[in-house]
């Protein structure tokens, strides 16, 4: 695939109807680009290596890493309260607004609630008052009892990086990550963006977006937009160094992640850590409106390869892309997505119906021909932009099943399991939500 990547890249935007996509790759120390399609169906714009796309929650690890640099000057610690940076700091829950770390919000085991998507405005204030509304944050789970997936407190880390260093998180990542590594590809803000091609997500049916992109607020968390070689010198930089004098720190295991089968097995500070065919990876992955990215850094091979996409089947696309290249380039075998075991199994399933419900979400499991059916609705502000959706599940065992969306490719995978006093919770889309009814 790697020598032909030109030709296979066009051919697999195809077979998962993916409008346009770019690869860089870093492999024996030197770079390799390539795009295929188009960067927008409305304009037919074409798809060149070096367009921006959104890379979302990329973005996460470029905030740790900011901490991190901060961590090894000894302006704080990865166990310094977030109150102690953040005077008058809080969420519903008083103990936690005293007691959540940095270290909580860098490992998604704070428990706040993670999908607060709040625009509050296009101002340099914007993370300012983004913090002062998480006031009414409630809680998913006990302070560092598990791990479940917070939006919310990457943008708590990014007004921790605005306080600390007096200026805009977007001038902390452009003057401390992208200018030090020559990064020309990698900006913040839609003013900035523009001035490059950059790539538009498409939605249902192909057709383009109905925005642009994501509020201002949700920068620390997911607001990156750059070039697929940017985002591999960004991943080189943990290898090689140039960023942190020890960037192998991030990649310690903070917590597991209960169901191992979505993203990874662990997550680290920032990164998400798994092993592939005996080799350990390092990732992230990120999704906005109709966009996609992955990045993967293999330590001990010295690979670094980043995916975009803007559209289609997004996620089994970029899956395959992995799956052939680190064939090709280290003989490495990715994981297959988890899907329905190959013999059906017997288990009962029964004792996992109810409903698991969090702020936004309510998940309502019963039990459906031996397999279980998910309803999936959205609640409170998003309920009105939402559709329920129900998805049909199989058993894989006992506490683990698998389904899809109608006319997805992609397996997705949810865990059933409980916390140490023993509440139940399921694990699905990397976030952890109990069991209410």
């Amino acid at each position: 695939m790697a020598g032909a990547m030109g030709q296979r890249l066009a051919e697999l935007i195809e077979e998962f109807e993916v409008p346009g996509a770019a690869l860089a790759y870093l492999h024996r120390g030197e770079l390799h680009e390539f795009a295929a399609g188009t960067l927008n169906r409305d304009t037919g714009v074409e798809a060149t290596p070096d367009a921006l796309y959104q890379i979302g929650s990329v973005t996460k690890v470029w905030t740790a890493t900011l901490l991190m640099m901060r961590v090894e000057r000894g302006e704080l610690t990865l166990d310094t309260p977030v109150a102690e940076v953040l005077p008058g700091f809080a969420v519903a829950d008083a103990d936690v607004s005293k007691q959540v770390t940095i270290r909580h919000l860098l490992s998604h085991t704070s428990g706040i609630d993670g999908d607060l998507f709040l625009d509050t405005g296009r101002g340099d204030d914007c993370l300012e008052k983004y913090v002062a509304a998480c006031a009414d944050l409630a809680q998913n789970h006990p302070l560092g009892a598990t791990q479940s997936y917070c939006n919310s407190g990457f943008v708590i880390a990014g007004r921790v990086l605005e306080v600390l260093s007096g200026k805009r998180w977007d001038d902390v990542l452009r003057e401390e990550i992208a200018e030090p590594l020559g990064l020309a590809h990698t900006w913040t803000l839609p003013e900035d963006v523009l001035r490059f091609r950059s790539a538009m997500g498409h939605v249902e049916d192909g057709k383009t977006a109905p925005v642009w992109g994501l509020m201002r607020s949700a920068g620390p968390a997911g607001l990156i937009c750059a070039s697929p070689a940017d985002v591999v010198a960004f991943g080189r930089a943990h290898l090689e160094g140039g960023l942190l004098e020890n960037p192998r720190a991030m990649w310690e295991p903070q917590v597991d992640i209960p169901n191992p089968y979505t993203l990874g097995k662990q997550w680290g500070i920032g990164w998400i850590l798994d092993e592939w065919d005996g080799h350990l990876v390092v990732s992230h992955g990120g999704n906005t409106i109709g966009q996609h990215a992955m990045l993967w850094v293999v330590p001990d091979t010295g690979t670094v390869v980043c995916v975009t996409a803007n559209g289609g089947h997004s996620g089994a696309f970029t899956h395959r892309v992995a799956t052939e290249l680190f064939a090709e380039l280290d003989g490495i075998a990715v994981p297959p997505t988890l899907g329905p075991p190959a013999e059906p199994v017997d288990v009962d399933l029964s004792r996992h119906a109810g409903v698991y419900e969090r702020v936004g979400a309510r998940m309502t499991v019963t039990v459906r021909d031996g397999g279980l059916r998910l309803r999936i609705e959205a609640t409170g502000a998003l309920a009105a932009l939402q559709e329920p959706q129900e998805i049909d599940f199989v058993a894989v065992d006992d506490v683990t099943v698998v389904g899809r969306r109608p006319g997805d490719p992609d397996w997705l995978s949810g865990v059933f399991y409980e916390l140490a006093d023993g509440t139940p919770y399921l694990h699905l889309g990397v976030r952890a939500t109990p069991k209410t009814a």
